[in-house]
């Protein structure tokens, strides 16, 4: 999970860009595709192979931002005879169009992940895959892996299945008209379900003891002449139409734990320093942390629309560091198998047009589910992922903190010598001068250094002394 989303609301002014075009070529982003990659793209978009099963009469819908177009997921919901609920979910067939070997394979491997900036982002696969041929665009038939989940009436899973189908999306949906239209009551059934096995599986999720972080989405909003930085707390529709995604990647990773092969998603446990950290920025903002009261508790107590709250989730994903990919073959389950924030066994497999590892993780649930082998080029290549997806997060997590300090630096740059309300959510243990400040407005958390002590926890005038896009710092001291 990212330390901050970002999005930008029009268009940014030039010290910004021209910050973020450096970024990009110091991480050596590319800025096209080769020809041998479009060319083979071009060739595979009107010619993917086809499955034989058509389940394009099955009414999915998608859930996205208004402006995305490579929809990965479709999803359709309905209850059961007799009690419970059905979940299908249709997942795009990145492997319909990809020819294992070939130019957009191996570009695909190179790249490993979508990377997003805030002014754009630098896509996985060419459009013409990912937001046009491969995408599941409304009204338009595609290849898919049609999972169907079989929940009960508390919403625990009951049974799987995933086969390759072609699917047709009816609608392309956005988060805030899903809301409304709940909220009113006006959604058809297979929406207005939505809310129904969302919760059943937050509770799912609850007694297990996972949690989901509701992190705040950092926004820069544009006026006349100038930037303001803000939170957009997510709707209770992102949190349920995520669950739809984690169910399913539960549902996959039982299923290669008993197919004895597969690629998982893992995350230790929080270290007791770690903990004992986010603790003290708690006690920083504010929140209410009884020593009796689990983290997971604390957090689902939270509003992210309360600006100290909202800094506190940023801050809470301190606890999700050390994630990877653990790989296991031999019919042997590996020795560690939990996602620590999911509380269970978990693989990425929803998102193929953005990210690689679950174009493999979607083959090997398909050959678990039919008791074959894996393809060839699944088994030749899935060592090398893990190593592969490592290199490819650190880069996109690169890309989303750098981003986020260019970002605060450009609009900040203008107001050096100003003075700000801030809290002090951390202090160095080592170097108690040094430490982090929240300002709540603008929505910024950055570096500050004093001659004295900072006082944790406490609300503090500070003033901006630095701020540089150009080698993305921005710097406070007391005021």
């Amino acid at each position: 999970m990212p330390r901050r989303l970002l999005h930008v609301q029009g268009a940014a002014e030039a010290p910004l860009r021209a910050a973020l075009s450096a970024l990009r070529v110091s991480l050596g982003v590319p800025e096209g595709f080769p020809a041998d990659v479009m060319a083979e793209a071009e060739r595979v978009a009107g010619a993917p192979q086809v499955p034989a099963h058509d389940a394009t009469g099955i009414e999915l819908f998608t859930i996205d931002p208004p402006t995305s177009t490579d929809l990965d997921q479709a999803m359709h919901l309905e209850r059961r005879a007799g009690g419970g609920y059905r979940v299908h979910y249709a997942i795009a067939d990145v492997a319909a169009f990809v020819t294992p070997g070939g130019a957009l394979d191996a570009e695909a491997h190179r790249r490993v992940t979508t990377l997003y900036f805030p002014d754009g982002k630098t896509p996985l696969h060419p459009t013409v895959l990912s937001e046009d041929a491969a995408s599941l665009l409304p009204g338009r038939t595609r290849p898919a892996l049609l999972w169907r989940i079989d929940l009960d009436a508390d919403g625990a899973a009951t049974a799987t299945d995933v086969r390759r189908a072609l699917v047709r999306s009816r609608a392309k949906l956005d988060y805030e008209g899903v809301q409304k239209q709940i909220d009113s009551g006006t959604a058809p059934e297979p929406l207005a379900l939505l809310r129904d096995i969302g919760t059943l599986r937050e509770q799912q999720e609850l007694a297990r003891g996972g949690i989901s972080l509701n992190v705040p989405e950092q926004e820069i909003v544009a006026h006349d002449h100038h930037y303001d930085l803000t939170y957009r707390a997510p709707l209770p529709a992102d949190g349920w139409n995520a669950q739809i995604s984690l169910l399913t990647g539960i549902a996959g990773a039982e299923l290669m734990l008993a197919y004895g092969t597969g690629i998982l998603r893992t995350l230790p446990s929080a270290p007791d320093g770690a903990v004992a950290r986010l603790r003290r920025s708690a006690r920083a903002l504010g929140i209410d942390w009884p020593h009796h009261v689990p983290y997971a508790a604390v957090v689902r107590s939270l509003d992210p629309r309360e600006p100290n709250h909202a800094a506190f989730l940023q801050e809470c994903t301190s606890l999700l560091r050390g994630a990877g990919y653990t790989v296991f073959t031999g019919g042997a389950a590996p020795e560690r198998a939990v996602h620590a924030a999911v509380a269970a066994p978990y693989t990425h497999c929803t998102a193929p047009l953005r990210r690689l590892v679950d174009r493999y993780a979607g083959e090997l649930c398909l050959a678990a589910v039919a008791g074959q082998e894996p393809p060839a080029w699944v088994a030749a290549a899935l060592d090398a992922v893990p190593k592969e997806m490592a290199r490819g997060t650190s880069r996109a997590n690169t890309v989303e903190r750098e981003s986020v300090d260019i970002v605060e630096a450009a609009l900040l740059k203008d107001r050096v010598g100003e003075v700000f309300d801030a809290t002090v959510v951390d202090v160095k243990e080592q170097q108690p001068t040094v430490g982090t400040v929240h300002l709540t407005d603008p929505a910024v958390v950055a570096r500050i250094e004093s001659d004295d002590s900072l006082p944790l926890g406490e609300r503090l005038r500070v003033r901006l002394t630095q701020a540089d896009p150009g080698t993305a710092k921005v710097l406070f001291a007391p005021a």
